[in-house]
Parts: C-alpha cells; structure tokens; sequence
C-alpha cells in the first residue's frame, strides 16, 4: 500500500517513518507538514491511504477532516486515516458523516505500537473502518451507555439497515439493496433510533452516533487493540 503522512509535526512525522520503516507491504510515497502540500501530494502520487493530523496550517483547525471530506469526492478508493490527540466525538462525526469506508480515526499514543498501526492502515486500506476505542469510550460516557451493547435491543432486521447506515447508504439505496421499500427503510430507521435512545437534538447527529455504536459493537475490526 502506498501511504502519504502529513503532520506539522517534524517528530511526529518522522516518528511515523521509523515505525513503519521496513514494513514490505507499506510504501511511503510523501511526507507533508500542512494541509496543501499533502493535496499536492496526493494529486501527483495517489496513493491507498492518506495518514494525516488533524489539525494542520494553514488554520489548525480541522484540516484533516477538510482533506477526508474533499477526498471522498475527488478520489473515493483513498483510504484517510485521521490521527488526533482529542477524544472529541464531534471531530468523529465529521469524518463519517459520508460513510464510514475507508475511514478511520486514532488517537496519536496509538502511534509508537507497530502492530495497532500497521493494522488500521491494513484495515482502511480494505475498505474497512477503525475508530479508536478511546473515543467511542468517550462518546458512551457522554451518553451513559451501560456496559452491554446498546445493540442488543435491535432486531435482526434492524441490525442488518443499521450496517447500510454505517456504510454510509442513503435510505433510497439501503431500500434497494435490501428490496423494500423506501418508507419501510425509513421506519426501520427511525425504530433504531428510538430503541437507541437518540435524540433529534442530539449535538453529533443520529445516524453518524448510531454508526460509531454499530461500529463498536462490531467483530473487532473497527477496535485497533482487539
């Protein structure tokens, strides 16, 4: 796979190079310090996966998530893996807000262990999602989650439209895919919610909650540590 890393962080992204240093199946292809030379980087190589802060100039606000956004439109078949050192759910919600392939999302202390790395890119890299465990902690805190799965509460059914939701599918395609109607997705849809207690005022928005509890909830492969 060939990886782009964009940090503004020299240590950082040297730190990156030497852990994946030697890793036959990862090649490094760019390395960037901001927002518009990692867009540079990615037009003249296109690589499978970019790794990339997020936070960067020319802002340090979001630039990741920016580049994530944007790059789901330009170059789809890119895998974005956005490293951050903020268990914020919000930043979470962002980045899946257009579905969740190909995404993923880890905590900056994941970086020293080779293993956990090495498997999020390999991950995103198949079409897959990773979501550091640590913000999904966060976001069930914030919503008082008990320890079993919010999901035990859902039908087969449901759990089945709740992973084309996760897919980042529209209600017209879950429809299709599935051969019901569009309506009968919406009540599906709205029975999940319910059942999971979100609220339509909640501040990170029910369908990309639901995503990251379905995500959680899942065999493994979206929990760098499992």
């Amino acid at each position: 796979m060939r990886l782009v890393i964009a940090d503004d962080s020299l240590l950082v992204r040297e730190g990156i190079r030497n852990v994946l240093e030697g890793e036959s199946e990862i090649e490094i292809v760019a390395v960037c310090e901001d927002r518009d030379s990692l867009l540079a980087a990615v037009d003249k190589t296109v690589p499978d996966i970019v790794l990339t802060d997020v936070r960067m100039p020319p802002t340090h606000r979001d630039e990741g998530i920016a580049v994530a956004s944007r790059l789901r439109r330009t170059h789809p078949q890119i895998g974005v893996i956005i490293l951050s050192q903020y268990e914020e759910p919000g930043y979470v919600a962002a980045l899946l807000e257009q579905g969740s392939a190909r995404r993923g999302y880890l905590l900056k202390d994941r970086l020293s262990d080779r293993t956990q790395l090495i498997a999020a890119i390999s991950e995103v890299g198949r079409g897959g999602s990773i979501i550091d465990p640590k913000v999904v902690e966060a976001l069930a805190a914030a919503r008082g989650w008990k320890e079993r799965s919010p999901l035990d509460v859902l039908t087969p059914r449901e759990r089945e439209i709740l992973a084309e939701v996760a897919a980042g599918k529209s209600n017209a395609a879950i429809a299709e895919d599935l051969v019901i109607t569009k309506r009968a997705v919406e009540h599906h849809i709205s029975a999940i919610f319910a059942k999971l207690d979100l609220p339509s005022e909640t501040v990170v928005s029910r369908r990309v909650t639901a995503t990251l509890m379905f995500l959680a909830d899942g065999d493994g492969s979206s929990r760098p540590d499992a």
